[in-house]
This record gives structure tokens, sequence and C-alpha cells, in this order.
């Protein structure tokens, strides 16, 4: 090979990888930094088959980790893990893992698990408790706000809404 054909192919492959993670970052609610599978970390860390199958917050472990889109999940144990692998659809958050109600007002602010709903067989989190009282108000208002927004902002950096 070239030495600049070398460089080109060097450079792209870059661009390629910090695409892949600026992506995530982008479409995704990730933690800064990456985990050891070189991804950022989605959900808080929070097992998201664990949260839809059990109704409640459980930390997952590094040990368990799969990456989906350019983004970290972390699982309670192997069999999550795999049944996040076969579907991940069905197990992750709603509008990237962002606040439902901020999404539904163009915005993607942070999603805590610990102020989540699950309706219907989909999880949405929310900012913090008052949000979440909020989107309370008319569940149905916010989630149908939100799934209007969602494309228009879906691939815009939080920073640029």
């Amino acid at each position: 090979m070239r030495p600049k054909t070398a460089m080109a192919t060097a450079v792209l492959a870059g661009f390629a990888a910090f695409s892949e993670s600026a992506f995530a970052a982008d479409e995704y609610n990730v933690s800064a930094g990456l985990t050891a599978a070189g991804a950022p970390l989605a959900l808080h860390g929070t097992d998201p088959v664990a949260f839809l199958e059990l109704g409640s917050q459980s930390a997952g472990s590094a040990r368990y980790t799969a990456v989906h889109d350019g983004a970290a999940y972390y699982f309670t144990s192997s069999g999550n893990k795999d049944a996040f692998e076969a579907n991940p659809k069905a197990y992750l958050p709603q509008y990237g893992g962002f606040c439902t109600f901020g999404v539904s007002k163009g915005k993607k602010f942070d999603g805590d698990p610990q102020y989540a709903e699950i309706v219907e067989g989909k999880l949405y989190v929310f900012l913090n408790e008052e949000v979440l009282r909020a989107y309370q108000e008319d569940r149905a208002g916010t989630i149908a706000r939100a799934a209007e927004n969602w494309p228009r902002i879906r691939h815009a950096a939080a920073a640029e809404l």
C-alpha cells in the first residue's frame, strides 16, 4: 500500500470510529467516557431487561456488557445480556434513554432510571421526580408529543437543542 493511501485509510478508519461514538452520544443518553467495552455507558448502568421483566431498577455489572449502536448496556446476568442481544428493540429505553418529558418539549435531558415508568411494555425515563410527576398529569399527551418530536431531534446533539 502506498504511504498516502495508507494514511488516508487510517484517517478514514479513525473518523469512522469517532463517528460511531459521536453517533451514540447524539442518539443515546450515555455517560461521558468509555466503558471497558470501548463504548459509553447507557441507562446509567441499569439492566434494561431486568427493568422491563421485574418492573424495578437493577444495577447491571460490567461483567455482563453488550454494545448496541455504539452504546454499552450492563446486565445483572448472562441470561439478560443474551435476551437483550437477541432483541435489543424490545428492551431499549424509549427516545434513546433521554427524558421523555424533555423530548416532548424538543429537548434532550438526562433520563434517570430512578425516575421511570413502563407503559405498554416500553420503558420511559425522566430527569427527576418533579418532571416524572408533570408527565403523569398527561401521560398519553407527553408520549404522543415525544414520539412526534423524536424524529426531528434524534440526530441532533443535546447542546444544539
